[in-house]
Order: C-alpha cells, then structure tokens, then sequence
C-alpha cells in the first residue's frame, strides 16, 4: 500500500510504525474472512481492509471523522484479522495509533465522554468496581434485562484456604489483575493450589493495579502508559525472585507481554518492561511446561472449550488449555467457529451492546452444539460476558484442574 503521510507525523515514532503497517497490506481482504463485526454487517468499513484504509485517510488528511470514529470504535480488537493475514500486518498495533489520533483530534458527545472516563476511573480499581457491582446486583430488579447480564455475579471462594508449597522448587510471582480480582477470585485460588501441589511457591503483590489494557483500546495513550508504569513500579521489585510471572486472564497476559513495546519510550523504565515482558507468561503455557498430570475437579466431564481472542490471536497459545483439560480425562465436545469473538472484548459489551449480544448469542449457540455440562474460558471478561448468556455454568478452566491426589 503507498501512504503520503504528512512528514511531521512521519517524524514521530508512531507516523514511522504506522507507515511501515500500511505499507504490509497488500489490499488481499482475506482478513474480512474472519473478522467478527464483517460477518455480522456486511460492510468493508467494518472489517479490517476497511478499517486499514479509514485509518490511512485519517492521518493522510489530518481529518479525526465521525465516520473514521464510528467504525474504529466498532473493531474488537480480537486480532483475528492478525493469524489469517497472509503478509503479517500488525493491525492491533496500527489500531493503537488510529484510536490515540481518534481521541487527541475528535470531538465525543458529552454521554460518551462521561462513559468512557467512568470506565477508565472504576473498572481498574478493585474497590470501586466492587463498590459499583454491589450497588448494581442491588439495583437489579430496576435494570434492564441487558445490564443485569453484565452484572458480575457476586464472587464465591472457597472455604479452605490455599495451601503453601513446604518445600519450594521454583517460585512465581501470580498476578491478581482488576477485574478478577474482584469477579472472579476463586481462579487464582484454583492456580495457586495446583502450583503448591508441585512445590511451587507463588508470590502476591497487592498493589499491582491494572495492566493498562483498558485505557489502551480506548485510545487513551497517556492514562494507559501511566497506569503501565505504576503497575511495572508495584512488579519491579519482586522480578529478580522469580522465575516466571503467571497471567490467569489472557487478556491482561497479552497487554503485559507487550511492555517491552509500550514502554520503549519511558527511557526509566525501559529496561524493566522488556524485563518484565519477557517472564509473563500465561498460566497455560506455565502448566503445559511444569508437564506431568492433573487430575479433574468436579463430577463434569463433557467441556466446550472456548478460547478467548487474547490467547489465540493475541498470544497464539490457544491450543494448551485443550491439551491439559484432555490429559487430565475430559471430553471435550465438537465446537464451532472457534476463531470468532465471544462479543466481551473489555469494554466493548458496554459501548456496543447490540452487537456484543449478537456475537456473544452467536458464539454460545456454536459452544453449546454438542450439549456440554460446562463451558470453558481462559479470560475473566469473556467468562462474565458468556456466563450471562449461557444456560449452562461457565467456568475458567484452571478451576476444573486439581492435583492427583486430590481429584473427584
């Protein structure tokens, strides 16, 4: 593709990044193939090539459009478009600039503004979103039928508390995250035991905040690089004990895998990033390297597994969750359309209800085909977003894991 951006831009670090990315596509469309909202709409605007383009127009002409606007804030950000892309465009990354230009040039009425910064000044704080998803599950019976399917249901843990490896053979740091902290808690427990059960002593940092992923699909550079510098401060000290850093929410894991890039320019901690980049890994990947076997929790053995977009696109590590629930003697049932979006996608139940309902139906109907007991996941936004959709229990699929010696 030839660009014309204009040179001041091109000067910059992101006008060079976004050169070189429009300059990959080779105009194919075979990334339509697989994007969600183009399966759903119909229209070029709303699948990759279209928005490639949009987002070439915009910095050509310096013009921030609401129509640019309307169909970037329509993108998941799932990355499906990334593995079926024959010439290796980096899309995420061009979105990244497309929505940084979008929201520094364009003007949002006064409810988006207002949504947006509630988001960004609640969901990352783990007090706050508890403090708000307590008021909601009370306001329930005055909320639409929509909102209350977003409601996180209210976090249930065990009774038992985690053990502690008595004799350490490795030591890893586990990141609580925001959100699942919150919502979905009993994950990490789930973890957390199963690495005791190996010795593996597990370290906690209760002040590692958000990983900065929220801000950064919503074009929000500055308040996502901060939030990115806070948590690698809370991070930093702890690195050098150990030997890896386990994500349990894929969508956290693939935004802290990519400090090293984020945070090239923050001259300080520049080291730290790639530092700490490069021990994140996703619990997946952890346990499929520990090796040996699990045994199963609970009496369900057929699962429908559903990997979210972070861990197969994003990570593409989206095979390891299947091959550890399957060594450890589940069935797991015939799926379909595996590579599309659940609708979740952070924010974006919130900001595109409509839609997110469609694909978020959509994907249930293609999980529950072959009449599982359970539904899998491995990220807590899709987990919450499928769990109010589904008719069945929707679990993430460490929490279906136990040790050996322990197994039902």
């Amino acid at each position: 593709m030839q660009t014309s951006l204009p040179e001041a831009f091109i000067a910059t670090d992101a006008g060079k990044r976004a050169d070189a990315v429009l300059r990959s596509c080779v105009h194919c469309g075979f990334c339509n193939a697989t994007c969600p909202t183009y399966q759903l709409l119909g229209d070029e605007l709303d699948g990759p090539r279209g928005r490639i383009y949009l987002i070439k127009e915009m910095l050509e002409q310096e013009d921030a459009s609401a129509v640019a606007g309307d169909h970037l804030d329509r993108c998941l950000t799932c990355r499906a478009c990334e593995t079926t892309c024959p010439s290796g465009v980096a899309y995420g990354e061009l979105l990244e600039i497309g929505r940084n230009y979008l929201e520094a040039n364009r003007s949002r009425s006064f409810s988006e503004r207002f949504v947006r910064k509630w988001l960004l000044r609640v969901v990352p704080n783990p007090r706050s979103f508890a403090f708000w998803s307590s008021l909601g599950r009370l306001a329930a019976p005055f909320l639409s039928a929509r909102l209350k399917r977003q409601l996180p249901a209210k976090a249930k843990r065990p009774g038992t508390p985690v053990p502690e490896a008595t004799d350490p053979v490795a030591t890893v740091l586990l990141l609580d995250g925001c959100v699942q902290r919150t919502a979905t808690p009993a994950v990490n427990d789930a973890l957390a035991r199963l690495l005791a059960s190996r010795q593996i002593r597990v370290l906690r940092v209760q002040d590692e905040g958000c990983c900065g992923g929220l801000a950064l699909h919503l074009g929000e550079e500055a308040t996502g690089l901060e939030t990115m510098a806070a948590s690698l401060d809370a991070l930093t000290p702890v690195l050098d004990e150990v030997d890896a850093v386990i994500s349990t929410a894929s969508g956290c894991g693939v935004t802290l895998k990519e400090y090293g890039r984020l945070l090239a320019g923050d001259e300080a901690r520049r080291e730290q990033a790639a530092a700490l980049s490069d021990k994140v890994m996703d619990a997946g990947e952890y346990l499929a390297e520990l090796g040996g076997e699990w045994g199963r929790a609970g009496a369900a053995t057929r699962v429908a597994l559903h990997i979210p977009c972070t861990l197969q696109h994003g990570q593409r590590r989206g095979s390891l969750p299947g091959e550890i629930l399957e060594g450890a003697g589940y069935d797991l049932v015939v799926t379909r359309d595996d590579h599309l979006c659940c609708g979740s996608a952070g924010s974006y139940a919130l900001l595109q209800p409509e839609l997110s309902e469609q694909l978020g139906a959509n994907k249930i109907a293609a999980l529950t085909g072959g009449d599982p007991e359970v539904i899998a996941t491995a990220n807590v936004g899709c987990q919450m977003h499928l769990g109010g959709l589904a008719g069945v229990p929707v679990r993430h699929w460490l929490e279906l894991l136990a040790p050996l010696d322990s197994a039902e």
